[in-house]
């Protein structure tokens, strides 16, 4: 098996697992552990919000380094000239720097982002919507077809015509459509 395979699956794994991890872990903070200590056991509420905050900060790490490695390393050269796939890719990034923000706001200590944690209910609920999004994003640009490039959209590079046509719709992997070609 090549090397350059064993990275990108490892980086991944790695990907998917953080999400199940971090997006599974605050659920149950905001549907479980929240409403039930807020009010009876705050102390405990703080202890756990201390405790999850390395999870989360290892988390973003995670995220970012294999994030970055697979758009870069796996997704361009995959998708190159694909405009949809890098604007779907690009809009998620953004809405998972916000989603980062988000998550240091409400485990941190600074008083600037108190007011994240004085409204912890609304922005974790606010962080969830928004990476079930990011899942969902992710989900179509990971099963959506790769545009090939027909020989008349090869020669659009040089100013001519181009058609597109989707990897998908005759059931032919993309390497095939191009090999047939």
């Amino acid at each position: 098996m090549d090397a350059g395979l064993i990275i990108s699956l490892v980086s991944r794994f790695l990907h998917v697992g953080t999400a199940i991890v971090l997006v599974g872990g605050t659920t149950f903070l905001r549907l479980v552990v929240h409403p039930t200590l807020v009010t009876s056991h705050p102390e405990l509420l703080a202890d756990l919000r201390q405790r999850w905050k390395k999870f989360v900060h290892a988390g973003i790490g995670l995220f970012l380094v294999t994030g970055f490695y697979n758009y870069l390393v796996v997704g361009i050269p995959a998708h190159k000239g694909d405009p949809v796939y890098h604007m779907v890719v690009g809009t998620k990034i953004i809405l998972a720097l916000f989603v980062f923000f988000i998550a240091s706001a409400l485990v941190g200590r600074s008083a600037g982002t108190q007011k994240f944690r004085d409204q912890a209910p609304k922005w974790t609920a606010i962080m969830l919507l928004v990476s079930f999004l990011i899942v969902g994003m992710s989900s179509f640009v990971k099963v959506r077809p790769v545009p090939v490039k027909t020989g008349a959209a090869e020669k659009q590079e040089t100013g001519s015509a181009m058609t597109v046509e989707s990897a998908g719709s005759s059931g032919t992997k993309p390497e095939e459509k191009t090999a047939a070609q």
